[in-house]
C-alpha cells in the first residue's frame, strides 16, 4: 500500500508532461511557491512509478502524451488508497477534455500556454484544499480515536489520522504493537469510522483456545462433528457476517487454522468442522499482534501468504516509553476513575509523583501504568498517595523522552495534570500552558521554533511566558533571548 505524504513536510508536487520545456518552465514557475518540492515526469507510467515510490499532495499533467494520456492517469490516480489532488493542462479550444478529465476525479485546470498569475492561483487553491483535508482527517481522527484512548502525543495525533483514513476504506488492518498498548481501542476506533460500524462487532483472542476448540469457534460445527457437539453452530465468522471481527493476537493462531482463515480472505467462504460444503461470508478482519510476524513468517511458524493478506494496511501503536507526554494525562485519568471507584475522595498528588513516572520505562505500557495507580489509589491513606509503593526509578533507565526534555516534561506534566477540582478557566489555562510547553520540549527550549509549532507570533507566545510565570531566562546557550 503506498504512504500517504507525511503531515508537516514540504507539500510536494509532481508535474507530468512530455515537452521538457514546458516541465521546466513549469518547475521555474513552481519554485516561486515557498517550501514547496518539485519533480517530474515524462509521461502517465513513469508518474505512477514515481508516485509509488514518494508520494506527494498534488499531480499537474497535461492531457495530451504518448503510452498514458492524462485522462487516464487522473482515472489511475483515483484508485490509489490516498489520491493527491489532480490539476490537468488543456490547450485553447480544448476545455470538454478538462471537464471530462474533471468528471474523472480532477480538482481544476488551467489553459496552455498559460498565464502564471492563473497558474499559482489554481496551484494554491489546490494546496490549501490539500491542508484543510489533512487538518480535518487529523481532527476527526483524533475525536474518534479519543473516545477509546487518551493522548495528546503527536505520535497517537498521527495514529489517530490514519485510523480515520482507513476506518471508512473495508480494508483488512494488521494491528501491530507491543502488550499494554491499547490495540483493541484502535480496533473499536477502526469499527466506528467503518461503514460496517452498525453491523457485528465480535472479538476472538486466538491464544486463547486449543487448536479444536479454536477451529469449531472461529468457523462454526455441524452436530456430531466431534465428541460433544449435540447441536450447529454458526461459528464467528457466519455470526459477525456484514461486520467486523478482530482477531486478537493473530501470531498464536495454530497453522493448520492459518490455512483455513487464508481461504476466509481469499474466497470469502468458510467450511465448519463435519460439514462438506462452504458458505459464503462478508466480513471485515482486523488483525492484532504483539509478535514480529513476518519474522515469524520467515522462521516458518506463520504462513508468508497469511501474513500478506493481512498486512495490506499496517497500523503500529507506539509504546508509552516513545510518547511520555501522555504519562501525566493518562495518570490523571487513572487516579480520578480509581478515585471515584475506590471513593476515596480527591488525591493530593504528591512532591515527585510525576517525575516518578516519566523515569519508569512501563515494559507493560499503559495497561501496567493503570495497574500500578489502580493499586495506588487502593492503599492511598485518607488521600495521600504513597510515592514508595511506585516502581523504584534507580532500577530502571530514564524515557527517552525524559532524559532529553528534563524538567520541561515535567513542568508539561504538571501543566497538563492540573489540580483535582479546577474549573473551566483553569483546565482551559492549563491545557494551554501544557501545549506551549509541549512546544519548547519538541523545539529544545528554542522559543522562536516553538511559537513556529504553535502557530502564533514570537511576542505572543512571549506574552503568554509571562502570563503563565515562565518567562525566566533560558538555561541553554543555543536559546534566543526574548525581545521586550
Amino acid at each position: 500500500m503506498p504512504r500517504s505524504p507525511a503531515e508537516g513536510a514540504h507539500p510536494r508536487i509532481l508535474v507530468v508532461d512530455d515537452d521538457a520545456g514546458v516541465r521546466y518552465t513549469l518547475r521555474e514557475t513552481l519554485a516561486s511557491l515557498s517550501g514547496v518540492e518539485v519533480d517530474e515526469a515524462a509521461d502517465g507510467e513513469i508518474a505512477l512509478e514515481r508516485l509509488s515510490a514518494h508520494p506527494c499532495e498534488l499531480v499537474i499533467t497535461d492531457l495530451r502524451m504518448p503510452r498514458m494520456d492524462g485522462l487516464e492517469l487522473v482515472r489511475r490516480l483515483q484508485k490509489l488508497p490516498h489520491p493527491p489532488r489532480v490539476i490537468v493542462i488543456t490547450a485553447h479550444g480544448s476545455e470538454r477534455y478538462a471537464v471530462e478529465a474533471m468528471k474523472a476525479g480532477a480538482y481544476d485546470y488551467f489553459r496552455k500556454p498559460f498565464d502564471v498569475d492563473e497558474l499559482l492561483a489554481v496551484v494554491g487553491r489546490a494546496l490549501e484544499a490539500v491542508r484543510l483535508r489533512h487538518d480535518n482527517e487529523r481532527l476527526a481522527g483524533e475525536l474518534n480515536l479519543s473516545r477509546s484512548l487518551v493522548f495528546v502525543s503527536e505520535a497517537m495525533s498521527r495514529l489517530a489520522q490514519l485510523v480515520q483514513r482507513a476506518g471508512p476504506r473495508d480494508v483488512t488492518v494488521l494491528i501491530a504493537g507491543e502488550s499494554g498498548t491499547g490495540k483493541e481501542r484502535v480496533a473499536e476506533a477502526l469499527v466506528r469510522a467503518s461503514p460496517r460500524a452498525a453491523r457485528p462487532y465480535l472479538r476472538f483472542n486466538c491464544a486463547a483456545l486449543t487448536q479444536e476448540l479454536a477451529e469449531a469457534e472461529l468457523f462454526g460445527h455441524a452436530r456430531g462433528a466431534f465428541t460433544g457437539a449435540h447441536r450447529d453452530r454458526q461459528g464467528l465468522f457466519r455470526e459477525a457476517d456484514g461486520g467486523t471481527l478482530l482477531l486478537d493476537e493473530v501470531g498464536e493462531l495454530a497453522l493448520p487454522l492459518q490455512a483455513k482463515l487464508l481461504r476466509v480472505l481469499q474466497e470469502g467462504e468458510v467450511r465448519p468442522v463435519g460439514e462438506d460444503r462452504a458458505l459464503k461470508v462478508d466480513v471485515r478482519i482486523i488483525a492484532a499482534t504483539h509478535r514480529d510476524l513476518r519474522k515469524l513468517a520467515s522462521e516458518g511458524r506463520f504462513r508468508e501468504d497469511l501474513y500478506y493478506r493481512l498486512n495490506v494496511v499496517q497500523l503500529r501503536v507506539p509504546p508509552l516509553r516513545e510518547r511520555p507526554e501522555d504519562i501525566p494525562v493518562l495518570a490523571r485519568m487513572f487516579l480520578d476513575r480509581f478515585s471515584d471507584r475506590f471513593h476515596t475522595g480527591p488525591l493530593k498528588v504528591p512532591p515527585g509523583f510525576f517525575e516518578r513516572l516519566l523515569a519508569w520505562p512501563w515494559p507493560g505500557n499503559v495497561r501496567e501504568l493503570e495497574n500500578t495507580l489502580e493499586s495506588l489509589v487502593a492503599l492511598s491513606n485518607e488521600g495521600e498517595l504513597d510515592l514508595e509503593l511506585l516502581p523504584a526509578p534507580s532500577s530502571a533507565p530514564a524515557t527517552a523522552g525524559a532524559t532529553a526534555a528534563g524538567p520541561i516534561v515535567e513542568e508539561q506534566a504538571r501543566a497538563q495534570a492540573g489540580p483535582v477540582g479546577l474549573g473551566l478557566k483553569g483546565r482551559v489555562e492549563a491545557y494551554e500552558r501544557g501545549l506551549i510547553l509541549d512546544a519548547l520540549r519538541l523545539s529544545a527550549g528554542n522559543r522562536s521554533e516553538a511559537a513556529r509549532r504553535l502557530g502564533i507570533g514570537r511576542a505572543t507566545l512571549h506574552d503568554k511566558l509571562r502570563k503563565y510565570g515562565m518567562d525566566a531566562p533560558p538555561a541553554s546557550p543555543g536559546e534566543d533571548a526574548p525581545s521586550e
